[in-house]
């Protein structure tokens, strides 16, 4: 047995997690104790909860299931040297771990699945989700839009790198055994159109968006009214259509690629939700922002799962990608609060969203793009057989009540059909045959990305906020969050000025092309 055992060791190699743990828990008995120990009794915490009634369990029975747990992980490695293995299914609750993503999510999940693809074993990655079901997350009640034609160069680059990890994303995502992952990709384009007052901006848009790799066009209103005889023209000095690259997809098909390959490649899924954050105080510490003083450090999450019980996982390095519910998760760590170098707050909130869909049998037909008012008013086909779906963007004296996911039928009456029909008068004659609503994960602040590091806790990191355009260019933002995280910089796309930092400096990083 022992040659067998030094056998396996030799082979997986000194540098490996299952030899690094083992040999640590046969080495460090009485470190495990103190960390159990302390588990319950050392740190502080934020907004801690009452933890369960239930009896600690045996430190020996948690040290046998953790040595059969890294024998498990010695063998199948043995059986898949590369490591592309899964232990997603892992039933060991992870009490401590390298990197704990808040949101399973797009974000979140694509995060995952960029770490393992890059690390593998060498990384361990738990993702802490509520609701596994997804019913009310953000992504899966998105529209699937893909579009290049955004104002900001960041913007602009991780959309153009959406489209290909879209389009090869087999080569991606795609899981051994399992169908190759389709996301229903409809390349028919974005079109937006703008007034004489906004022209202007349009054109430099597109200047930007083309000088970056987009492929699009600018058509006067006689080019658009030659290519789509069914819009009305009326007040539209100028408008780009999107050539290449554009169009929309399923969410939901692409949020459960991206958590299946991040979990065959060994991410760890946890069913809960996260109620307070523990801390250590660092005292006459050295802060490399703030200098010398005592200040707080993160060590730990505490985690309500389905049942009430409250469990804690110790972490490295903790990810907020909760989308509309980030701000909230930020407050547990005491971001936004009156303590000193943490009184900004992070500007994310829920902000609801209504998407109605309808029939038309006379409406366009396939030669249809997502199509953008300048009042804001969108519409796409769905589907064949004279299927749509649209929505508007409301000012904010609009902004409906976020308390529930209800959709408000007079809102379309009101603001949306009268757009519709005037701009495509086959309209007129449409049909309403559903409904829903999403949340927007809001940065109220200027509406784009907050990524990287939080300027106060070293180990804290965000990747939200993206305003309605986070689904798109989650692959670039799970990629980049890896870069950050793995390689301490970006290296692909240079997102440094989406930093939280730009909140302390009061520099928006401002969209021209809303939806």
């Amino acid at each position: 047995m022992r040659i067998a055992l030094n056998t396996c060791l030799v082979r997986l190699g000194p540098k490996s997690n299952v030899v690094k743990n083992f040999y640590s828990l046969l080495n460090n008995r009485k470190s495990i104790f103190r960390c159990y120990s302390s588990t319950y009794n050392d740190e502080t915490s934020r907004n801690k909860p009452q933890y369960s009634n239930k009896p600690p369990e045996n430190p020996l029975h948690r040290v046998g299931k953790m040595i059969k747990s890294s024998f498990k992980e010695m063998f199948d490695n043995l059986n898949d040297p590369d490591g592309e293995y899964s232990t997603g299914n892992n039933k060991l609750f992870p009490s401590h771990c390298d990197v704990v993503i808040i949101g399973g999510g797009g974000i979140g999940s694509s995060i995952a699945y960029w770490l393992k693809q890059r690390a593998k074993s060498g990384l361990k990655v738990v993702v802490v989700e509520r609701d596994p079901t997804y019913r009310d997350c953000s992504t899966s009640l998105s529209v699937g839009g893909l579009r290049q034609q955004f104002s900001l160069e960041e913007n602009i680059q991780m959309s153009v790198f959406g489209a290909k990890f879209l389009r090869n994303i087999e080569d991606y995502l795609e899981v051994p055994n399992v169908d190759i992952p389709n996301v229903n990709f409809t390349p028919h384009g974005y079109l937006f159109m703008a007034t004489e007052a906004s022209a202007q901006i349009l054109k430099e848009n597109a200047a930007l968006q083309a000088s970056l790799g987009a492929k699009n066009q600018l058509m006067t209103p006689e080019m658009l009214k030659k290519k789509f005889p069914w819009l009305n023209t009326d007040g539209i000095a100028l408008a780009c259509l999107g050539l290449e690259n554009e169009g929309w997809f399923d969410p939901w098909l692409l949020l459960q690629a991206l958590r299946k390959k991040a979990q065959y490649y060994g991410a760890e899924y946890v069913e809960g939700e996260v109620v307070g954050f523990g801390s250590q105080v660092s005292r006459d510490a050295v802060h490399a922002v703030y200098g010398r003083g005592d200040f707080d450090n993160l060590k730990n999450i505490q985690v309500q799962l389905a049942d009430g019980e409250v469990r804690q996982i110790n972490f490295a390095v903790a990810v907020i990608a909760a989308g509309p519910h980030s701000g909230k998760v930020a407050q547990l760590a005491g971001i936004g609060s009156d303590s000193k170098f943490r009184e900004t707050a992070l500007p994310v909130e829920p902000r609801k969203r209504y998407v109605y869909c309808f029939h038309c049998p006379d409406g366009p037909g396939l030669n249809t793009p997502l199509t953008i008012d300048p009042n804001h008013v969108y519409f796409r086909r769905e589907g064949l057989g004279g299927n749509y779906i649209c929505g508007r963007s409301p000012s904010p004296e609009e902004e409906p009540d976020v308390s529930n996911l209800e959709v408000d039928h007079s809102y379309f009456e009101e603001k949306v059909w009268p757009a519709l029909a005037s701009r495509v008068p086959a309209f007129e004659k449409l049909k309403v045959t559903g409904s829903w609503a999403g949340y927007y994960d809001f940065n109220t602040f200027d509406e784009n990305v907050i990524i990287g590091h939080h300027p106060y806790y070293s180990n804290l990191m965000m990747c939200t906020g993206c305003s309605g355009h986070g689904i798109q260019q989650a692959p670039a933002l799970g990629r980049a969050m890896m870069e950050l995280i793995i390689d301490g910089r970006y290296s692909s796309i240079d997102l440094s000025r989406l930093g939280f930092e730009r909140l302390l400096t009061n520099e928006p990083m401002l969209e021209r092309n809303i939806v």
